[in-house]
């Protein structure tokens, strides 16, 4: 068979099959294409309150590194990660033998000194009550006694040796009756001299004897001071929490050997929490102290968390160009952890035109990690990659990708793609 006639037979016959499959084609020409059926909804504009957003790290409100403060063999840690402790509360036992016998040598000690005091103080008589007077020493008193007995013997020689030096001049008495009588009063007032001698010498025997009780009153300060260092000493090998807050790292374990430098346990107080915002310079002007700052974290996507700026760092890092703005929050629950990445929105005056359409319109595009929309428009489907912002009940603010007069699909976007047309329903 000629050739040509078997290709003519083969287009023929492919020909009427295409017709058989699809009897629309001969009689009507092209097949329209279907369309999708979709949900929409209108974008709409509201007035928000103007903000800034940025990105920040929580971190602890308090955060301690628990070191001994002397040295030793650890003997118990009562607490493990995650345990929530009070202030006071054992977070690590050490060795406590040696304190315990500095300890009791050091009350020895003490008892020792201050029987030493009262001892030194009953040798010159000082009951220890009242303020110390050297003029009221038995051995000064004794000499004041006969200091005034002689002085009054004096006295009374020199009155003597005056009326005799009247007689004699008036030829009353013999020479040698006046003589005798001066002689007596140059003895009276020799041993007066004598006597104030003794007085002064008990006086500055007092005072060195006084010196003694002081010294002695001196070492029982000392030993005082030692038996303060020991029961600290004591107290120290007890390692206790400074403030109530969680064990996040506990390195240690009973048996081994700790120094100063040794961490025995970390403590986070969480009940309030600080978030550090990386800002960039350009936005130095507008971050004040008192701002409201909502934040969100991945464990919680739709949870707003508000805090207050509460510091602003002075400096911009010359290598970043950011400085630090840092919010605190209360974190009564703990529901917020030290290390948490947070999206937050730093709250300015006044306000600013924002679009939102319904959350359910926002498809994520894994492939490209981005948020489409798809517009409807004349019933054909057009995508838009959007930028998103706060979500605010079923709605969720779109801040760059759609002016806010669009109408979306808000329901179906499965089946389309741009360009598609569309059965469109409203909501």
């Amino acid at each position: 068979m000629n050739p040509r006639v078997i290709i003519t037979l083969v287009l023929t016959s492919l020909f009427l099959a295409g017709c058989a499959s699809n009897p629309q084609a001969t009689a009507a020409g092209p097949v329209e294409p279907k369309k999708v059926p979709v949900t929409t909804a209108p974008a709409v504009t509201r007035t928000v309150p103007a903000a800034f957003q940025e990105t920040g790290t929580f971190v602890a409100d308090e955060t301690s590194d628990i070191a001994p403060m002397v040295p030793g063999r650890v003997i118990a840690t009562p607490v493990n990660i995650g345990d929530f402790v009070t202030q006071g509360q054992v977070v690590c036992e050490l060795d406590h033998r040696d304190a315990q016998l500095r300890l009791d040598q050091a009350r020895a000690a003490l008892d020792q000194a201050t029987a030493g005091v009262r001892q030194s103080q009953l040798r010159i008589g000082f009951s220890g009550q009242g303020k110390f007077d050297p003029a009221l020493m038995p051995e000064a008193v004794a000499a004041r006694a006969a200091l005034e007995s002689s002085q009054a013997l004096a006295r009374q020689a020199a009155a003597d040796g005056k009326r005799y030096e009247n007689l004699v001049a008036s030829g009353d008495v013999s020479r040698s009756a006046f003589e005798r009588a001066r002689t007596q009063q140059e003895t009276a007032e020799a041993q007066a001299n004598a006597a104030r001698q003794q007085y002064e010498a008990a006086l500055n025997g007092a005072r060195q004897s006084w010196a003694a009780v002081e010294n002695s009153q001196a070492s029982l300060e000392g030993m005082r001071a030692q038996l303060a260092q020991a029961e600290k000493g004591l107290a120290d090998t007890t390692v206790r929490a400074p403030f109530d807050g969680f064990i996040t790292a506990r390195p240690v374990a009973a048996g081994e050997f700790v120094a100063f430098a040794n961490k025995i346990v970390t403590i986070v107080r969480i009940g309030t929490m600080k978030l550090q915002l990386q800002t960039p310079e350009q936005l130095a002007a507008r971050g004040k102290l008192g701002m409201t700052v909502l934040a969100r974290v991945a464990a919680y996507p739709d949870r707003d968390f508000t805090g207050k700026i509460t510091a602003v760092n002075p400096s911009v890092d010359p290598n970043s160009r950011v400085f630090i703005l840092e919010a605190t929050f209360l974190n009564p629950k703990g529901e917020l952890r030290p290390g948490m990445f947070a999206t937050a929105r730093v709250l300015l005056p006044g306000g600013e035109t924002a679009v939102f359409v319904p959350r359910n319109a926002v498809v994520r595009d894994k492939t490209t990690d981005s948020y489409q929309v798809f517009t409807i428009d004349n019933n054909t489907a057009r995508l838009r990659v959007v930028v998103t912002g706060e979500v605010v009940g079923d709605q969720i603010r779109i801040v760059n990708g759609l002016s806010g007069n669009e109408t979306v699909a808000a329901g179906g976007q499965n089946a389309l793609f741009d360009g598609a047309q569309v059965q469109a329903q409203a909501r």
